[in-house]
């Protein structure tokens, strides 16, 4: 049994939801405002920029701004249930399923395990924030 009651319990779960639908949110705006032609180490292959990185997948031009407008779709579904809870376990399932095939990815083409940490990342905070929505 646990100090904290049932009630605080579901309060500090709430918390963590929040908090990781805002970074969750704040990283996916980063990623494909900020930095959408910026190289990073986590970008496939030898990719310098996000279309790079698509066509070191072997993916289709036009797949990248298919993706992009998804995940930033979800990562303002994402802020706005911060007011509109209703939003929060759509959101958390497309960015989750986005994030299966990053990782989809980044093994397709044997990139090393680091450049999988992000896209793990956003799928666990994903599975929680889901979990926590219908909780």
């Amino acid at each position: 049994m646990t100090p904290f009651s049932g009630r605080e319990d579901k309060s500090q779960m709430r918390t963590v939801v929040l908090i990781l639908q805002i970074i969750v949110s704040l990283g996916i705006l980063n990623v494909w405002l900020l930095r959408f032609y910026s190289s990073t180490p986590y970008r496939g292959g030898q990719a310098r920029s996000m279309p790079e990185e698509f066509a070191a997948y072997g993916l289709p031009g036009w797949s990248t701004y298919l993706v992009g407008a998804l995940k930033v779709a979800g990562a303002v579904c994402l802020i706005a249930g911060l007011w509109f809870h209703a939003l929060v376990l759509p959101a958390a399932l497309v960015i989750g399923i986005l994030m299966v095939g990053a990782l989809a990815m980044h093994l397709k083409i044997r990139d090393p395990l680091r450049k999988s940490v992000p896209a793990l990342f956003m799928l666990t905070s994903c599975i929680i924030i889901a979990w926590g929505s219908i909780r």
